[in-house]
């Protein structure tokens, strides 16, 4: 008997069932392998993972490939319910080198049995369905990227998206396609805001009466009307929402729809290689802007217009002035080597801080007044910046001293307990969890309905329905638990620590590069104060806090730090102590 893995995949769950999807492959996979004498005993299926990832960048693909090197890993062979669905374009030549390295044969239906690497033919077939596969998401793309067009040009039909600040949107009525309507989709439509709406009418008309873009925003703020993030916090949690910024009231101003029209296609997708030297990797999707030439418009009006056709125009005249033109540089061959990327926060308006080359040296500025409203009262100088060189021995120095002999004992422990703490997915594993109560409490509920004497046939339809939604949860739940890592025991840290040798010395010579992801995955989060000139340092790791002063020739960090005399709360070790530096 010849036990074996499925592996296979369906792309996304509003497309397909992925129930169903899975019920088709693994019998197509189990007619090939048990009139052989196989037997499938374990099953790795992605869900919601387009055919255009590389399998290391599946979570259930990525977890059998690592599998093939386990002598324990249960299986001997791996079946493919349809090559399509595993490898697109080049990928099988990427892939399958590591089956036949680890000795463990691939079975495909549409060769009748294992891959044979020394069969030309075989690689032929694979590689044409990788190509079929490439080719079949293309004539996908292009049939969709088509149809939406020809729907926003010729009905000014809404094709989705959040609607743009001045409109709601408003219910226009069934789905056209029956089988859709049947499914209780519909159709959306714009409608003018009665709140935002006039905001947009007096942006174009102020900007017309030769307001400035800060100017604008400054007035708005200060009439308290609140800024498109503010307004819609449900989809701008990730905005600060302070005031209105110069680059919202432009965004405003370009906006074609607020002539009535439907405007599609304005931005379309490009996948770029993650990394040039590393093919494998894939791709990734990055929104770029289409030249207006390339915009689609509707040929009629498909929602009541905020300013007419002549505003529009003479304001886009108006911001098509050139502005005076910057010198001739030679673009960066490679990208600055900023350490605190994405980890530094003005300490005055909590924005991130934004990398700035001075003087051949990595800075780190906010610029608030120059892109936001003032008249929030917000006290903020023209610009705030602070000096990499200046915060980074000082911190070096603390998490140095975490790593010492006398704190070492506590570090480990703290780490030990913390390590699973702050994952997010435990949420998103709890959450899957009570999904699945939910599907079984329904379950038990219908159940009790027909012992109580309800027709059969009408709770048998609901049965089925929630049942089909338990396996997917429970299979999207399956999937979240295997994603996450291993605990690490307490002798396993310390020997990943021993290896790291004299962290202060090791900090203090690494690439600026290997640096920051260190700080990454120690999440740092440093936010400047610059009225006390000094920087406010936190890690997850214990919830430990430092402050590191940047000053000229002497600076002192102040921290709460692991130390002998440290006490254990809910939240970590923590402990206050001022320690000197010497520059």
């Amino acid at each position: 008997m010849i036990e074996l893995a499925f592996w296979g995949r369906c792309s996304t769950e509003d497309r397909q069932d992925p129930e169903a999807s899975r019920a088709w492959q693994l019998n197509r996979a189990r007619a090939l392998v048990e009139p052989r004498g196989g037997r499938i005993v374990a099953e790795f299926f992605d869900v919601d993972k387009s055919r255009s990832i590389p399998p290391l960048r599946r979570p259930q693909a990525a977890r059998l490939l690592s599998q093939l090197a386990n002598p324990e890993r249960g299986f001997s062979a791996v079946v493919v319910g349809e090559p399509q669905r595993a490898f697109y374009g080049n990928q099988f030549g990427l892939t399958f080198p590591l089956f036949e390295h680890y000795g463990v044969p691939l079975w495909v239906p549409e060769v009748g049995g294992p891959i044979d690497p020394a069969n030309e033919a075989h690689e032929l077939i694979m590689s044409m369905f990788g190509g079929i596969s490439k080719g079949e998401r293309n004539r996908i793309k292009l049939r969709v990227r088509s149809s939406m067009a020809a729907l926003a040009q010729m009905e000014g039909r809404y094709l989705g998206g959040r609607p743009p600040y001045g409109y709601l949107l408003a219910d226009a009525g069934p789905h056209p396609n029956p089988a859709k309507a049947a499914d209780g989709k519909r159709l959306r439509r714009l409608e003018p805001d009665p709140l935002t709406a006039p905001v947009v009418r007096r942006i174009f008309a102020e900007f017309l009466g030769g307001k400035g873009l800060l100017a604008i925003a400054e007035g708005l703020t200060r009439d308290g009307i609140l800024c498109p993030s503010a307004y819609d916090r449900a989809r701008n949690s990730h905005r600060s929402g302070i005031a209105w910024s110069k680059y919202a009231v432009r965004a405003i101003l370009l906006n074609p729809r607020y002539t009535g029209r439907q405007v599609w296609s304005r931005q379309h997708k490009d996948e770029v290689l993650i990394d040039v030297n590393d093919v494998g990797l894939g791709h990734m999707t990055k929104l770029r802007w289409n030249n207006p030439d390339h915009w689609v418009w509707s040929e009629q009006r498909a929602h009541e217009a905020l300013v007419d056709d002549e505003t529009f125009n003479q304001v886009q005249a108006l911001l098509a002035v050139p502005r005076r033109a910057q010198d001739n540089r030679k673009p960066r061959r490679t990208p600055r080597p900023y350490i605190f990327r994405g980890l530094l926060f003005c300490g005055i308006c909590e924005r991130r801080m934004q990398g700035s080359w001075n003087n051949g040296k990595p800075h780190y500025r906010c610029v608030f007044p120059s892109q936001y409203a003032q008249a929030n009262k917000l006290d903020h100088p023209r610009s705030v910046y602070v000096r990499e060189e200046l915060i980074v021995e000082p911190l070096d120095e603390w998490l140095a001293t975490v790593f010492d002999p006398a704190h070492l004992p506590d570090t480990i422990r703290a780490m030990t307990e913390a390590q699973l703490a702050d994952d997010h997915r435990l949420v998103a594993v709890e959450a899957a969890r009570q999904a699945v109560a939910a599907c079984e409490r329904k379950l038990a509920a219908y159940r009790a309905l027909v012992d109580a004497g309800s027709d059969p046939a009408v709770v048998a339809g609901w049965i089925a329905e929630t049942e089909a939604k338990r396996k997917v949860e429970q299979m999207r739940l399956d999937q979240l638990i295997s994603a996450i890592p291993k605990r690490l025991t307490e002798e396993e840290i310390a020997a990943m620590t021993a290896m790291l040798g004299d962290v202060r010395r090791a900090l203090h010579s690494a690439d600026p590069m290997d640096k920051a992801e260190v700080y990454g995955q120690l999440g740092l989060q440093l936010t400047y104060e610059p009225v006390r000139k000094e920087v406010i340092a936190r890690a997850q790791l214990g919830r430990s806090c430092s402050k590191v002063c940047p000053r000229g020739d002497r600076s002192h960090l102040h921290m709460s730090q692991r130390c002998r005399s440290a006490t254990r709360t809910e939240s970590g070790l923590t402990a206050s102590k001022k320690v000197p530096v010497v520059r």
